[in-house]
């Protein structure tokens, strides 16, 4: 029989570190129980002690998930450590991830440590984990460029000390798959007491290598491969998790070990990754990109009509395409309606929430022959108002002809005081965002502006992200509407109303 592959999740954690991909405490929630529909075995919920959001994030998803074992991040800091185990201390499953830096130029420069105190304090800092859960994992940060001796001793420090998952991470992506393979051979074949813990890899994509170098350390013996939904993190992104685990799903031939995770459910969770954070996914993006499983060569074409197996090596159906199909529309009522939302794990803290949501999915089914479940997601997004919502839409006409400027006129409430101004533009869009700039003076600027088609067909919603930058602060936008330029004020405003909130937040590596 094969192994179990584990698959951890830190799409909360280390793929919010994106700039701009920052996540609201409910939005973590939702996509936690999305991780948690697939059957993901431990997600990653965020850094307790970055901030007061991240700490209540971490708990709320403790709270809602009963079926993933729930992890949050410390650095090997008793403050760190402590504040992690409040997080979690409701979650079914919990463990604490901490972690110290081992290479020689982070010792050096970053922590002004030297080696001997490095093992010190990863000693205690998993001793000190282990007050608060029986499962403690211990990353050596910057492992590709450390030494390799060095990181036998503080390992095997460390599994005497009650650490029972070993993360080797390769933090700015710099090893190639051979080297990283053998890296986890060595360190496997060398620690004395290696049995008695579970190797686990985190590769960032710096070289676009992070999932290679990950299924190389797993044909080398790693059991847990840390990766995000699409590939989302910080500069080039971490391993995506769609991607690994469809490699050693297809080729059984070459992995001794396989995982649990129910496939059906990744494009549902792509696309909310992608609704949420605005991060698109890039049409040929591998297993969840929209032309992953297009045909348009002739030849393809005709190779896959007489056997799909000439050109496709899975099955489209297997990762959730076409599966996801609702079909619900104007006739439909409350109970289907919330009875869809539950199948896809959508609660409502109040019924004035849900009914607020069913007024509008009425209002778009008017609109529309047919809701999907994209839809949807998009709805339910547009339904929740955003904690310290300062800007509101009231109004918003806009007058655009052949041979003549776009005027918008717009309505906005902003600290509860309504304001009304007209701007022309080069386009719609443009006069729209200029029109709110002249009430908002925000002082940010446009650094991102697309638009995607929720579903197919010309009465598809669009969705429209912006990414908007202050003071180096980065935010992103998201707005849905069948009118592409509603949409594209919902998204600036939605962006607007987060950059306008100072947040204090600590990076989990400083």
């Amino acid at each position: 029989m094969s192994d179990k592959l584990i698959i951890f999740d830190t799409t909360l954690r280390d793929g919010e570190q994106s700039p701009g991909a920052s996540m609201t405490k409910d939005e973590k929630v939702r996509i936690a129980k999305s991780l948690e529909r697939m059957r993901v075995d431990i997600i990653e919920a965020g850094f307790p002690i970055a901030s007061i959001g991240d700490f209540e994030a971490v708990q709320a998803v403790a709270n809602a998930v009963k079926d993933s074992r729930i992890c949050g991040l410390a650095r090997a800091l008793d403050n760190d450590i402590d504040r992690a185990g409040e997080a979690l201390k409701n979650a079914n499953a919990s463990r604490i991830h901490t972690f110290i830096a081992t290479s020689p130029i982070h010792m050096k420069m970053k922590l002004r440590m030297d080696p001997e105190q490095v093992i010190e304090n990863a000693v205690k800092a998993v001793q000190r984990a282990r007050r608060y859960t029986d499962d403690v994992e211990f990353s050596p940060e910057d492992a590709g460029r450390s030494e390799p001796d060095f990181l036998c001793r503080i390992l095997e420090a460390v599994i005497d000390a009650g650490a029972s998952t070993l993360n080797i991470p390769d933090t700015v992506g710099y090893n190639l798959p051979h080297q990283f393979g053998q890296l986890i051979y060595d360190l496997r074949s060398r620690i004395p007491n290696a049995d008695k813990a579970i190797f686990s890899v985190h590769c960032h994509n710096d070289l676009g290598l992070a999932v290679a170098n990950s299924l190389s350390a797993v044909l080398n013996g790693a059991r847990q491969v840390e990766c995000t939904i699409n590939g989302l993190g910080e500069r080039a992104g971490n391993a995506a998790l769609e991607e690994v685990v469809m490699a050693v799903r297809t080729r059984q031939d070459m992995f001794s070990c396989d995982t649990t995770i129910d496939t059906t459910q990744i494009v549902a969770a792509s696309r909310l990754v992608s609704g949420i954070t605005g991060f698109a996914v890039q049409p040929n993006k591998a297993i969840v990109g929209a032309n992953s499983f297009a045909h348009e060569s002739g030849i393809h074409q005709d190779g896959v009509l007489k056997s799909r197996e000439t050109y496709e090596i899975m099955r489209a159906e297997d990762v959730g395409w076409n599966t996801n199909r609702m079909v619900l529309g104007k006739h439909s009522g409350r109970n289907a309606f919330r009875t869809r939302l539950e199948e896809l794990d959508i609660t409502f803290e109040s019924e004035t929430d849900l009914n607020e949501a069913f007024r509008r999915f009425k209002e778009l089914a008017d609109k529309k022959h047919e809701v999907f479940d994209e839809d949807l997601q998009a709805l339910v997004s547009d339904t929740i108002t955003p904690e310290n919502e300062r800007v509101r839409l009231i109004s918003l006409k806009v007058c655009s002809e052949t041979g003549e400027t776009p005027v918008a006129s717009l309505t906005l409430s902003v600290d509860e005081q309504e304001s009304h101004v007209q701007m022309a533009g080069s386009g719609p869009v443009d006069a729209a965002y200029k029109a709110i700039e002249a009430i908002v003076a925000s002082g940010t600027e446009l650094q991102l502006y697309s638009v995607n088609n929720i579903t197919s067909g010309t009465d598809a919603q669009g969705e429209v992200n912006v990414r908007l930058e202050k003071g180096g602060r980065i935010v992103s936008g998201q707005g849905a509407d069948t009118d592409i330029v509603i949409a594209s004020v919902k998204a600036y405003i939605n962006a607007l109303n987060k950059i306008l909130v100072p947040i204090v937040r600590a990076h989990p590596q400083v």
